[in-house]
Order: structure tokens, then sequence, then C-alpha cells
């Protein structure tokens, strides 16, 4: 498809959902660096008509202290603006009365502060990096094939994700992991999800044919957004790799450089 055919339809569109990381900043050690043109081009899209929400599989810090670190990287944004699997999967745990053992970062335990977490009767995995250690795989692992019914949710499936100095394992890998030894499917909370999708487009109260997807993700991302009747655009930068054009189930409604050409692209399109 041509970079830019998928602008071409851009009027009907009333919304436009971002990933994070990846598309806005690179993570890190040293807390991440803004992608050149990103901080710019939030801006460009808060300026124009379109309603603009962020999506991401963030399970590192509570939502508040992932958006004062981009806010102190120049992004203008707010809590209510951001959608993340930790207090959605707070939310579902509550409503079904499940107890979970969290497999977590310490830094997202605070979104469960509201969750019972007495005799887990459930599951709950993150990207809990140096964290996933034998012990607590094994722990998350005793827990669930001592239940007769073992349930099990994921906070996203990702595979890897990029910081500044390379790719790093995602919680995807962990998930199956845990899958394969309890003979369990985890119930996915945040992308590729069409129930995640669907919260962020009932927020903003239009329909999927309504709003564009930008992710550096192909399958979690791009493809998440399709299967939910979003359109999905895929950037070069993040954990995009050259292989993702071929890849052989999802095809990106268009692949640009980064998220300031996206932007410019769609808003030239609008007229703006």
């Amino acid at each position: 498809m041509a970079a830019d055919s998928w602008a071409k339809s851009a009027k009907p569109l009333k919304g436009v959902v971002l990933d994070m990381c990846g598309v806005l900043y690179d993570s890190g050690a040293d807390g991440g660096v803004p992608i050149p043109g990103s901080v710019e081009a939030v801006k460009k899209l808060k300026a124009s008509d379109l309603q603009l929400r962020f999506c991401t599989n963030e399970t590192q810090s509570t939502r508040e202290k992932f958006v004062a670190k981009l806010q102190n990287m120049g992004f203008d944004i707010s809590v209510s603006e951001v959608f993340s699997p930790a207090p959605a999967a707070a939310a579902v745990l509550k409503e079904r009365g499940l107890r979970p053992h969290l497999l977590v970062y310490d830094g997202v335990v605070p979104e469960f502060d509201s969750v019972d977490k007495t005799d887990p009767n459930c599951v709950v995995i993150g990207d809990a990096a140096e964290k996933f250690t034998y012990q607590n795989l094994n722990d998350a692992f005793q827990v669930l094939i001592g239940l007769e019914k073992p349930v099990l949710f994921s906070l996203g499936k990702g595979r890897y994700y990029k910081e500044t100095d390379g790719l790093k394992l995602d919680v995807g890998a962990f998930m199956k992991a845990l899958e394969y030894a309890c003979d369990v499917e985890a119930e996915v909370i945040g992308k590729p999800s069409t129930l995640f999708f669907q919260s962020v487009l009932n927020d903003m109260g239009i329909q999927p044919h309504e709003a564009l997807m930008i992710g550096d993700d192909l399958v979690n991302d791009v493809g998440g957004a399709q299967h939910c009747g979003m359109k999905g655009v895929q950037v070069r930068t993040g954990k995009y790799r050259p292989s993702d054009d071929r890849h052989p189930t999802v095809s990106a409604d268009g692949t640009v450089d980064d998220l300031a050409q996206a932007v410019d692209l769609l808003l030239s399109q609008r007229g703006h």
C-alpha cells in the first residue's frame, strides 16, 4: 500500500489512538528519550479537531508516575487520556471477586491496592522485568497448578520491546511458559484485546471506523486495532523491523518513518 493512501481516507476520522513506548519515546534505564519530532506531533494532534487517546501495555509503573515521566519529556498528556492494562485488570478482578497472586513489576503494584490478595485464586502477570526469576515464576506456577480451574491474566502479550540499549523480552514470553506448564489459556488485558481497544473507543464516544491507531508493534498495535475495526498504521521506530512488511497475517494500512510523518500526512489530508 502506498505510504500515504491511508491518509487519503482520513476525512471520516474523529479520533487517533497512539501507542507510547516506541512511538512517543524509547524507554531505558535513564527513564527514556523522546523520539525526534514526537513531542511536536502530539501538540499538532491536540490542536486539531481530532480526539486523542494513548493506549499502552506499559506495566512497570502506575499511570500517574508514567504520565509524569512523559510530561517531563515535554509531552502534553494527562492520566485521563491514558489507557493501560493494570487499572483495567483491577476492575475485572473486583467485578469477578477474584484474588490475585501478582507477578508484576514493583512500580505497578499500587494499581492493585483496592484488590483483595489473600488466599489467591488467580494469577496476574505483567512485564516484571528482572522480577522474572525462576523462583517468582515457580511461585506463580504453584498457585495456578493448585487451582481446580486455573485463571491466568496477562497484562498484554508482547514478545519484546525496545529500550535505548536494545530489545528486551516482554510479558508474552513468560505468559506462554505458564500457559504451557499449567495447560491454561491466559486472558489478555491490554493490546491486542478487542475489549481493551473498545474501552478506548467508548471513552471517545466514536465507532471503530472513525478511529486510527498508530503503533510500532505490528501484531499487538496494528493487528489488534484492525481486528476491532479500526485502521492501523505502523511507524518505523521502536520495535519495528523490516520483516514486519512481509508478515504472514497482519498488513498495516500504512507504514511511516515516525509519528511526526504520520501526523503531518494525516493533518494535511484534513486541510489543517
